[in-house]
């Protein structure tokens, strides 16, 4: 499969684009009579002519309509699907909850020669959190903490093999409606109990001094996993990057071609790699080279029913539920919401299939009142095109969650207007900034934002856009949905 960088921007289904600034002063304060006239006024825009514009905008505290348009319409949510999921992961398990720790076990014994007698087995528990991105980790690496913490317990040598243990979740790796093109990119990362690094492989090509020079690409994680052939060269100074990344599905070889502009800036792009469960374990098996642990047979990976008389080498603990549900919302991580619907199942039914989890999740909302019997849900992040939600439901999940035990926690999860996350660089400037909290969604011809609004004057509002079939470029509909959102952040 060849992928552009052009056909790439038309498929990033998991990457949320920002909209442009509004201006400070955009919009005059305004009372709740005008809204509606305020509102109905941008729908007139040539964005929304062929589109379908599902809104619902309520008083919070209240519970009053202030806007509806279609709320009980089913459209396609995008990324606003993550907040079902997290909501009802957050509820399972609680803010300071956690995955299993990640471990290293074995059931041989441990002679005085430093040699483990048997296979040594990495087990996943449902973590997605193995990577660098957390600070508080003893080390950036998670796969050189663990093999350090092997090296520190006298382990020099594995006689037997590395086994990625994998078999807490169902082999349902590609949720339902995925297409092939998002599984070649990081959104598209496939769903495992032992994953690492989101699943991913980030490339950077670096130009060189001259044009016609090679390209210099790096890797993180840096590993042999995948093969890469980098093809791309140096092109003349201003030129426009173009690259073109292939890798077959299934495949292990990634193809780069195309040019990067001398004293331009380094092209980056994030591959998503086949077989999340063996690049995990190949990641342990290489750091366990570079700090002098030998394995003798190799390494593989497994679902088959674990030894009986394990016992713990070593392991890592993965963040709080509330750190985890951070990443899902503000980064709109796709790998991790599945991830985390996967262990609501486990945490209901103990069962992790697809259907045991989206069950546990449909209960929940059942239980928290959301009117979502009309709706249809295929995973947990929103990617799939089969998804179908209404505005009036994700408003109804909002409006309970902000009266939930663990709202701050729901709410400390969303991006912040013009702050951080998906919405850093939208909103800056006016008067929604810092005020709107609201999770992002793209897709193609989809656009989706849903939170909540601290207005000016005090007034705490919750909203829910969903714009679908919508053919001019996002930012017009990007744009739209900002200037509502700072109507309300004005609203008396």
């Amino acid at each position: 499969m060849k992928i552009t960088n052009k056909a790439r921007a038309c498929c990033s289904a998991a990457l949320l684009f920002a909209g442009a600034s509004i201006p400070a002063g955009h919009v005059e304060a305004m009372g709740p009579d005008n809204l509606a006239r305020a509102i109905e006024a941008i729908l007139k825009r040539d964005v929304f002519v062929p589109a379908i514009v599902a809104i619902d905008i309520r008083d919070l505290d209240t519970g009053q309509v202030l806007f509806e348009k279609n709320a009980s319409l089913n459209v396609k949510p995008a990324s606003t699907m993550k907040l079902f999921t997290t909501a009802a992961i957050l509820d399972a398990e609680g803010p300071e909850g956690a995955a299993a720790p990640t471990t290293i076990e074995t059931a041989g014994r441990l002679d005085g020669m430093g040699r483990v007698l048997g296979d040594v087995y990495l087990i996943g528990r449902g973590d997605p959190n193995l990577s660098d991105r957390f600070e508080w980790r003893a080390t950036k690496d998670p796969f050189d903490q663990l093999a350090s913490d092997l090296k520190d317990a006298g382990i020099t040598r594995i006689e037997g093999r590395l086994v990625g243990y994998d078999g807490l979740f169902s082999e349902e790796t590609i949720p339902d409606s995925w297409t092939a093109d998002d599984l070649v990119w990081s959104y598209g990362a496939e769903v495992s109990a032992l994953s690492a690094f989101d699943s991913a492989i980030r490339l950077r090509l670096e130009p060189g001094e001259r044009e016609g020079d090679a390209t210099r690409l790096v890797l993180k994680p840096k590993t042999e996993f995948l093969r890469i052939e980098n093809r791309t060269l140096t092109s003349a100074e201003g030129e426009k990057a173009e690259i073109t990344l292939t890798r077959q599905l299934g495949s292990r070889v990634v193809v780069l071609e195309g040019s990067v502009p001398r004293l331009g800036a380094a092209w980056t792009g994030a591959v998503a790699v086949p077989q999340p469960t063996l690049f995990a374990t190949t990641l342990l098996a290489e750091a366990l080279t570079r700090h002098g642990v030998s394995v003798r047979d190799g390494w593989l990976t497994s679902r088959e029913n674990l030894p009986a008389s394990l016992r713990p080498l070593a392991s890592l603990r993965g963040p709080a539920v509330a750190e985890q549900i951070r990443v899902v919302n503000k980064e709109s991580q796709n790998l991790h919401a599945e991830t985390l619907l996967r262990r609501l199942g486990l945490a209901a039914y103990k069962d992790a299939s697809v259907e045991a989890s989206l069950r546990a999740r449909a209960q929940f909302l059942k239980g928290l009142g959301v009117r979502a019997g009309t709706t249809d849900m295929f995973d947990g992040s929103g990617l799939s095109r089969s998804d179908l939600v209404t505005t009036r439901a994700v408003v109804d999940l909002l409006a309970a969650m902000a009266r939930h035990p663990y709202a701050k926690a729901f709410r400390e999860s969303l991006p912040i207007a013009g702050v951080d996350g998906t919405l850093r660089r939208r909103m800056v400037g006016s008067k929604a900034q810092g005020r709107v909290f609201a999770k992002t969604g793209s897709l193609r011809h989809v656009n989706a934002l849903g939170g909540y609004v601290d207005s000016v004057s005090g007034r705490r509002l919750v909203f829910s856009i969903i714009v679908n079939h919508h053919t001019r470029p996002a930012k017009e509909a990007l744009d739209a949905m900002d200037e509502i959102c700072a109507l309300l952040a004005e609203l008396k």
